[in-house]
């Protein structure tokens, strides 16, 4: 495999579709190999990963698809770590509907709003959340709640705004999972675990399967809440499959690893990054650089290519002056 083009969000949006399905079918601004059993790049000073395994070595044929995964946007958030924060997310839906990105679907994996104990508030806030991102070109979208949204009020507002916190979906012969890891605290729980473990019995092992959620399923760092009490329940579940792969955010940075041979990938947050998994005493957010080009925000944009999919980090930049209502 060839090394990772570097490329800027400038030079991605000036990609026809083609070119862009080219690079991101060699991991673009990351390794491709996170998937597909080549060495996973991560960025300084982060954890590194573990080799992944390599996938099944005869994947069953299955239809090209892109998806998208945006995490840890906060709406509401207001300090000094974003000063861009009242825009970033209106930034971001633009920026995606100027691209030559054409993704199936969109999935936002947790803390889609900034915590506040207020009721009235973090309904308002869901409220301008939902219509914010409905002006994505991309009008399939899947929720999941992190504990920012959910952790008040044990993801009440979050089910009216959005409906269920967990479920699943089939596409592209992919089957999809989402879980919620946050409403009960730092757990799954039982009855969840058993949902899982009806949803994926009818499955045969070599289905492609792809898990979301907020925190990370593994101890990447608990003293960080940077876990899940029963993770290794889920892990166990679904590392019978030949080809399990989970997506989550939270920790605000890219990260990855294997465990049991199921791959987990974390992506960047579009408010603000964290430190590196045990860098630092305590965490918390990192300053703000203005001089940084994209201050460590992102979003991920993941293609499945009949059976060796690509993830590729998407670097972005929010304006320097507020977006019109």
């Amino acid at each position: 495999m060839q090394s990772p083009r570097k490329t800027t969000t400038e030079q991605l949006t000036n990609l026809d579709r083609r070119e862009l399905i080219q690079l991101l079918a060699v991991g673009g601004l990351v390794s491709a190999s996170a998937l597909v059993g080549c060495a996973a790049s991560t960025p300084a000073g982060t954890t590194p990963a573990k080799p992944p395994l390599p996938r099944s070595p005869t994947p069953r044929p299955r239809p090209d698809f892109l998806f998208l995964q945006l995490t840890d946007t906060h709406f509401g958030y207001e300090g000094p770590n974003n000063p861009e924060a009242s825009h970033t997310l209106k930034d971001a839906v633009a920026k995606i509907n100027a691209s030559p990105l054409e993704p199936d679907f969109v999935v936002f994996t947790g803390d889609l709003t900034h915590t506040t104990e207020d009721g009235v508030e973090r309904r308002r806030r869901m409220r301008e959340f939902s219509r914010i991102v409905a002006d994505l070109k991309v009008k399939t979208r899947y929720y999941l709640p992190g504990e920012h949204d959910a952790g008040p009020d044990q993801g009440a507002a979050f089910r009216e705004a959005f409906g269920e916190t967990h479920g699943s979906f089939e596409h592209g012969g992919v089957h999809f999972v989402r879980l919620d890891n946050v409403s009960a605290g730092n757990t799954v729980g039982e009855a969840q675990l058993d949902w899982l473990a009806r949803d994926l019995a009818p499955l045969p092992l070599d289905t492609p399967l792809v898990v979301l959620a907020h925190r990370p399923l593994f101890d990447l760092f608990p003293s960080w809440d940077w876990a899940t009490q029963d993770g290794s329940k889920v892990i166990e579940l679904i590392a019978r499959f030949t080809d399990a792969t989970v997506f989550y955010g939270h920790i605000h940075q890219e990260h990855h690893d294997v465990t049991a041979r199921v791959r987990h990938h974390a992506a960047r947050s579009l408010v603000f990054p964290l430190p590196a998994p045990g860098s630092v005493r305590k965490k918390a957010p990192l300053a703000w650089q203005p001089e940084s080009t994209d201050h460590g925000l992102g979003y991920r944009g993941v293609r499945e290519t009949g059976g060796e999919p690509a993830i590729s980090e998407l670097p972005f930049e929010p304006s320097r002056a507020a977006s019109p209502a």
